[in-house]
């Protein structure tokens, strides 16, 4: 809605006062007793003129009065242009179904997010990049793009080596005859305690540092000679394999989106390297004590190795062959990149570098970083892998405070409140996560929305959904009728918003907001049986459609009882 009336008003304002060229139109959203929108443009165009504003205000509200757009103006102050939608307009929109906004209309779009790394744990970070990624990913398709959801895995690398040389040593050798049993029916876990020990032996151990430092040689070397065969490349294989296994099986508890393609860090190595030392020769990188590097001081950054001494390439060589698969194959409008911020400054060298010579795909890119995952007010949760908090620890312990707090067993709504909690909050901080309030019913949480949801879905399902308007309806909405319709009408606007900002927490935001004005207006209004129950059918209806859509954006389970 907010977009016709900007039209609106642009145009009477360009019909008006043609001769001062480009007058930029700004609505903001007033307190409800002023109206639906206001603006300041009598400000803007005196400015220009030389007129008085009140006079340019009242100029314009005039017009605007009498357009037959279904607008009404006031001025207030010294030129402030008041706008309500009149109550037919109003109407008109709330009787229609919702049409998404297109703002990402023929535009592919790839959005990379999760990237779990196979042969360790899963940590409460990679839960938040998945079912936030998650709902970007939604809320962009929702404005109209292809989307694309592209989950990039570390599958070689100094980690990999770390875990192998556990295996290995637990193992009593490479003896993949061994694996199965040893590891038990939870290789997962068992998976995840190798990591530890093999990351814990680099740190404290200079035997074991080179025997990892060997293994990560040979990591590299039996992707090279796509070895499958001896007792090493089995052992890598059959691990590699359960920890995806895992990741699809967490992915389908959590009820997100299907990946378009998982790439692993094994499948870009070699574009990575080889365009490297191709960029190398044209004096992008450089060599320094027999690594290769790139030097970003000159953008405001700082040197980073692409190639170790031993010819190796590290994460940031291999994101240059990334960047490169991802334009290659898909030759995207624009590509959204979701990670910790600790990968802030690594991936700006990364893409400064990668600029020099295919300045295209890095200037469609967005990448946008968090922070860590903290439990609020200084809760402890259990885990069960020492200091690290898993992505599964966080949905355990939902699920059991859900249980216990609140006797709730439906998986789906324990799922969903964690959903809920990481949308609300801003990307970029921090993440505060409450176990206890985020499975509250009564507060800011998922489950407090899908129970809104169901409790107007249950109207509808009792009364006639073939409600027809009433020509007096549609020109005298009451006082709390007109209050969530005026709420309403924001949707638009509010989705748009958060697509162009890739943040969920304005969806989330909204649909609170949404729902605590339906309560009021369901308090104070009855529904049924009464000269007003078409209006307000037609009204919980649009309220309905509204808050289910919201609720899909972020990523929650739509119930018809709770």
């Amino acid at each position: 809605m907010k977009e016709e009336v900007f039209a609106q008003i642009s145009l009477i304002i360009k019909d008006i006062y043609s001769d001062l060229g480009d007058c930029e139109v700004e609505l903001s959203q007033p307190e409800e007793k002023f109206g639906d929108f206001s603006c300041n443009i009598a400000m803007k165009i005196a400015k220009k003129s030389g007129g008085n504003p009140r006079e340019i205000a009242d100029k314009v509200a005039h017009a605007v009065n009498s357009s037959g757009h279904g607008l009404v103006a006031s001025v207030a102050g010294p030129g402030f242009i008041n706008l309500s939608i009149a109550d037919g307009k109003l109407i008109g929109w709330i009787n229609k179904p919702l049409v998404a906004p297109k703002i990402y209309s023929n535009q592919k779009v790839i959005v990379e997010y999760s990237d779990p790394n196979p042969f360790k744990p899963l940590h409460a970070g990679h839960l938040y990049t998945t079912l936030v990624g998650d709902s970007i990913s939604r809320i962009v398709e929702y404005a109209g793009a292809e989307v694309i959801r592209i989950n990039y895995s570390g599958d070689v690398g100094l980690h990999v080596a770390k875990s192998m040389w556990a295996i290995i040593k637990n193992l009593g050798g490479e003896s993949f005859s061994k694996l199965a049993v040893t590891a038990g029916e939870n290789q997962t876990s068992w998976l995840g305690d190798r990591y530890i020990e093999g990351s814990s032996a680099y740190e404290d151990d200079e035997q074991a540092k080179t025997e990892i430092i060997a293994i990560n040689k040979k990591v590299y070397a039996l992707h090279e000679n796509n070895d499958t065969t001896s007792e090493f490349a089995q052992i890598y294989w059959q691990c590699r394999e359960w920890s995806y296994e895992y990741f699809k099986s967490l992915y389908e508890r959590l009820g997100t989106a299907p990946f378009d393609r998982f790439i692993t860090e094994s499948e870009v190595t070699k574009l990575g390297l080889d365009t490297v030392k191709e960029q190398e020769k044209k004096g992008v990188y450089q060599e320094s004590d027999q690594a290769i590097i790139y030097k970003a001081e000159e953008v405001g950054l700082h040197t980073r190795v692409f190639i170790n001494s031993a010819g190796l390439p590290t994460y940031e060589a291999k994101e240059v062959g990334l960047v490169l698969t991802k334009w290659r194959d898909y030759h995207y409008d624009r590509s959204i990149i979701i990670t910790a911020n600790e990968q802030e400054q690594y991936m700006q060298v990364v893409l400064a570098s990668v600029k020099q010579f295919a300045a295209e795909p890095v200037q469609r890119t967005n990448h946008l970083t968090h922070g860590m995952v903290k439990l609020a007010g200084g809760q402890k949760m259990s885990s069960r892998k020492g200091n690290i908090l898993s992505a599964v620890d966080v949905i355990d312990t939902a699920e059991a405070v859900s249980r216990d707090k609140f006797n709730n067993e439906d998986v789906d709504i324990a799922v969903g409140s964690i959903k809920y909690s990481f949308a609300k909050q801003r990307i970029g901080g921090d993440i505060i996560y409450d176990p206890i309030s985020s499975v509250n019913i009564h507060g800011d949480s998922g489950p407090y929305l899908q129970y809104a949801l169901v409790r107007a879905k249950s109207i509808l399902k009792n009364n006639d959904e073939s409600a027809k308007l009433d020509p007096d309806d549609v020109q005298n909405l009451d006082a709390s009728e007109r209050s969530i319709c005026r709420k309403m009408q924001y949707f638009d606007d509010i989705v748009s918003i958060s697509a162009k900002e890739f943040a969920p927490n304005i969806i989330t935001t909204y649909a609170y907001e949404l729902a605590k004005s339906f309560n009021k207006f369901y308090e104070s209004s009855q529904v049924v049986n009464n000269d007003r129950t078409n209006i307000r059918i037609i009204i919980v209806k649009k309220y309905t459609s509204i808050l289910q859509q919201c609720l899909d954006l972020i990523g929650l389970k739509i119930f018809e009882e709770m």
